[in-house]
């Protein structure tokens, strides 16, 4: 059932309406489809049910602003958007509240001397210069995609805001630095990414920052290349192994957080077993014994006579094939101790 508004007190001034503009208006009848609404004059509008945020509790009488989205339809009615008004209102207040410094976000919708947009009824633009720290090749790119900037020139006469995406990097980056500086230290655990492999290390970000690792610090085995472990892109797990605030430099260990083989043997041993051992190299107070599975210690002298006279040379040599008994480990400092079976 069709609601009727009486129409005698609503001005006739306006005359021509175009797609975009805002007028106020009132609701003077109300549909199952949506609403006829009033905008001057004998010109009424059309806005559909699902422009409303809550249609059932629309009614006539309502006022509110709206904006034009279509000259005619097929009725004949102008149709009209409460809900594009809605968020123009908003838009101008957002951009209303803006100073020189305010973040804002931002959709690109043209290249025209830069990036150009719409925040309600002010003008964005965001010039070439400003749009990255680093080259850019095509701009267009970036038309539909949200972005960041920071504003640089407010017009608010001719409702123009300026911008920079390149000033608001420059202040997440140095921002991102501090807090980088403020934490890091030394035996930190650290996720990085591979950036750039060297002859001799690679260069990590780590929370945006540059740190190197040099190849020495990858592996306990002697690499070749960097590439037979490492490849850009990568991100591991790394272990700061020194800070050096005051020229901004971080060297990381890759190998710090794997298990040394030398250690991993020497765990393999049991204290009181003999083993099968070779001597590879004599010292002047005993000999060092590799066994089988590839662990290696200090046979003293004491431990291979009770004749003090006795030198190490008259006793073994090197090359000797002989069966040596674990006494003592210390798996913390990497030692090992034989005397002979």
């Amino acid at each position: 059932m069709s609601e009727k508004f009486d129409l005698e007190t609503i001005d006739k001034t306006f005359t021509s309406y175009k797609k975009g503009q805002s007028f106020d208006g009132v609701v003077v009848l109300r549909r199952d489809d949506g609403v006829i609404f009033n905008i001057g004059g004998k010109n009424d509008a059309f806005i559909p049910a699902s422009d409303f945020e809550d249609f059932s509790k629309i009614k006539i009488g309502d006022r509110f602003g709206v904006v034009i989205t279509n000259q005619k339809n097929e009725e004949g009615l102008i149709e009209a958007s409460k809900s594009l008004a809605d968020a123009l209102r908003i838009a101008n207040q957002n951009a209303q509240t803006l100073r020189l410094g305010s973040k804002f976000s931002f959709v690109p919708t043209g290249v025209k001397d830069g990036l150009v947009s719409k925040m309600g009824d002010y003008s964005i633009i965001i010039p070439f210069e400003e749009v990255s720290a680093g080259y850019v090749k095509n701009y267009h790119h970036f038309v539909g995609k949200q972005m960041e900037a920071v504003v640089t020139e407010i017009d608010k006469e001719n409702k123009t805001i300026v911008g920079s995406v390149k000033l608001l990097q420059e202040q997440i980056r140095v921002a991102t630095e501090n807090n980088f500086w403020n934490s890091i230290f030394i035996n930190k655990i650290v996720k990085g990414k591979v950036e750039r492999i060297m002859p001799y290390g690679a260069f990590v970000n780590v929370d945006g920052v540059d740190c190197f690792l040099h190849i020495s610090n990858i592996s306990y085995e002697r690499l070749e290349n960097v590439e037979s472990v490492l490849s850009v892109g990568e991100e591991r797990q790394f272990k700061v192994l020194k800070v050096d605030r005051e020229n901004k430099k971080v060297e990381l260990s890759l190998k710090a957080l794997l298990e040394n083989p030398k250690l991993t043997k020497i765990k393999q041993l049991e204290i009181g077993q003999v083993y099968d051992g070779e001597v590879i190299k004599l010292l002047q107070f005993g000999a060092i014994v590799s066994v089988e599975n590839g662990a290696s210690g200090l046979l003293h002298i004491s431990n291979c006579t009770e004749d003090r006279t006795k030198k190490i040379h008259e006793l073994v040599r090197v090359g000797d094939k002989i069966k040596v008994e674990v006494i003592s480990k210390d798996e913390e400092e990497m030692k090992v101790s034989f005397k002979l079976a």
